[in-house]
Parts: structure tokens; C-alpha cells; sequence
């Protein structure tokens, strides 16, 4: 269902693209330098998640944003607390005489806390504030295939994880001599209505609904997550767990070796075992460690991998 490629390399700063099975366009996992996202890629884009703005996330969204204009359509910015000023002050930064004012609308949403988020369009040439309200919702983003929801960490300031949810679908196993045809979708209505006793007419057969509901089976949506800079406390590790537990796949932060793991707590980042452990006890079947610090040589990040997954794949029960 989706698909996700770290488009940084390891000595630049974090970008992570997600594709989506059978879907038009794709989305960006914050905006730190990523010189492999291709123009067609920013272009196709159709949300960006920016878990805060320290500048190593936020340094390329203006390559993203002169890769865009010109699209014609809106494209969704989900952000911290701040973002919708940050968006609009770097993109009035620049002088927009020339520009058509179809050119391209910014949704911006911005997370106040758990729960709420504020929205405002921005469109040019003069990118005010437009049609500001306050929304209640656990979820920052839907489309007809999935949603994205949210977690706000702490990284001395508020970071936000994101999880991509693919919606379950109802399949219908066709049997014996069954064909497809109209009565497929009458069949998944009533079991989606909990309708038992509606009539299904297959060729010159009728049934009850209940009597072919064992062709029916739930296909479980995938689940991906990002979990960026945040602190390796308690606190975070709970609102992780909430939010990530039996999750598919999760990229996430690493950015210390266990070495250096006082340098870890002094700046409010997360280091290799315990960025493991927890994955460990969420129950991710495939978690990425992404994201390390710059200082590392390639054997340095070889050995912070491998205190990761040693953590991500020990047994806590004996603890």
C-alpha cells in the first residue's frame, strides 16, 4: 500500500517520500536537503508533513515550493505550533509580481495541540491568511484510501510523528462457479450496514445476504509511520506506543549512538537502543532507523544500526 524511499543521503539532512498503491500523487516527510527528490516528485506531491522546523527539516522546503508553482491545485502544509507564520514569512520573502493567482493554494494546518489543529489558505501573489478556523480532530489528513494521524512529542519544543493508515477493505472470494457482478458491491453494502436479511440476486439465484457472508473476508490497511527528533523519555515513549503500536513500518530517528547517548538527552534527541526498544515494545514488524547525526563516519552509523536492531529484536520479557 505504501511505499517509502529516504530521499536524503546519509550525510544530508532528513526527507522521506511516500508513495501510495494506485494513487495519483505522493508525499513528503519533512523538507531537509535531499538532492535524489526530483522535480516530477515535488510536483506530484500532494501533502507535506513537517514534524518541526529546526532548519535541518525545513532548510528545502523553498526548492519544494519553486518546484510546485505553477501546479494549479491545493497542496496540504501539517505542521507544529508556528507554521502556518513560518510558511507564509518564507514564502513572502520572495517577490511575486509575475505570478498567476491560480498558480497554486497552501492549506496549511497547524497542530496547536493533541487533538486541534488550526488551517489557513495561503495563495499568491499576496499570501494572506484566508478562511482560518479551528478544527477538532486526531486526524491531519484524509484521502479516499487512507488517513494521517498525529502524535505531538517533545524535542524541547513540540515534534510531530505521524502515522499513514491505510482504511481496511471488505474482499469477496469468489467460489465454485460464482461470477463477479452488481450483487459483489450489494453483498459488501449489507455487511457493511450489518444487513443480514437483504436479498442478493446472482444470475437467476436469490440468497440471503447472511448466506453468503462467509465469502467475505476484512484485508487489514497497512500502517507507516515517522517518528523524527523527539526525546527519549517516558513521556514520548508512551504517546509512541498509543500511536504506533502493531504498526507495519516505522522510520525513525537515531540520531546518537548509545556512546553518546548524554549528548542525547542534552539536546532533546532520541539514541540507537532506545529508539529500538521502543519500536520492540510497539510491536513494528519493520522499523528503519533514519536520520543520524553528521559527525558519524560510516562505521560509527554501521555500529549505531546494530545497537538498534539488537534492541529492536531482544526479549524485554526477562527484564
Amino acid at each position: 500500500m505504501f511505499k517509502a524511499e529516504v530521499k536524503s543521503a546519509v550525510d544530508e539532512d532528513i526527507c522521506i517520500l511516500i508513495k501510495v498503491d494506485n494513487h495519483p500523487y505522493n508525499y513528503i516527510c519533512d523538507c531537509g536537503e535531499a538532492k535524489s527528490l526530483s522535480v516530477k516528485e515535488c510536483q506530484n506531491t500532494n501533502a507535506i508533513f513537517i514534524s518541526h522546523t529546526h532548519i535541518d527539516h525545513f532548510v528545502n522546503f523553498d526548492t519544494i515550493l519553486r518546484h510546485q508553482i505553477g501546479i494549479q491545485r491545493k497542496v496540504v502544509i501539517s505542521g507544529p505550533n508556528g507554521i502556518i507564520d513560518q510558511v507564509q514569512h518564507r514564502i513572502q520573502s520572495y517577490c511575486w509580481n509575475l505570478i498567476d493567482k491560480n498558480a497554486i493554494t497552501y492549506e496549511v494546518r497547524e497542530i496547536l495541540e493533541q487533538g486541534v489543529y488550526k488551517s489557513a489558505l495561503l495563495r499568491p501573489p499576496l499570501w494572506l491568511k484566508e478562511e482560518e478556523k479551528i478544527v477538532e480532530s486526531a486526524t491531519i489528513f484524509e484521502e479516499k484510501q487512507f488517513e494521517v494521524s498525529y502524535e505531538v512529542l517533545d524535542h524541547k519544543t513540540d515534534t510531530i510523528a505521524y502515522l499513514f493508515a491505510a482504511y481496511d477493505k471488505v474482499k469477496i472470494e469468489l467460489t465454485g462457479d460464482l461470477k463477479g457482478g452488481k450483487w459483489v458491491r450489494e453483498l459488501k453494502d449489507a455487511y457493511e450496514d450489518v444487513d443480514p436479511e437483504k436479498i442478493i440476486k446472482i444470475e437467476d439465484k436469490t440468497y440471503r445476504s447472511k448466506e453468503l457472508f462467509h465469502l467475505i473476508h476484512n484485508k487489514k490497511g497497512k500502517k507507516l509511520g515517522v517518528i523524527l527528533d523527539h526525546a527519549a523519555t517516558t513521556a514520548n515513549h508512551t504517546k509512541i506506543k498509543r500511536c504506533f503500536t502493531n504498526a507495519d513500518e516505522v522510520y525513525i530517528e537515531c540520531f546518537y549512538k548509545d556512546e553518546d547517548k548524554e549528548f542525547a538527552k542534552k539536546n532533546h534527541h532520541s539514541y540507537a537502543s532506545e529508539s529500538g526498544k521502543i519500536m520492540n515494545l510497539c510491536g513494528v514488524q519493520r522499523a528503519i532507523p533514519v536520520h543520524f547525526s553528521r559527525k558519524y563516519e560510516d562505521q560509527d552509523i554501521k555500529e549505531l544500526i546494530e545497537q538498534f536492531d539488537n534492541a529492536k529484536n531482544k526479549n524485554y520479557l526477562n527484564d
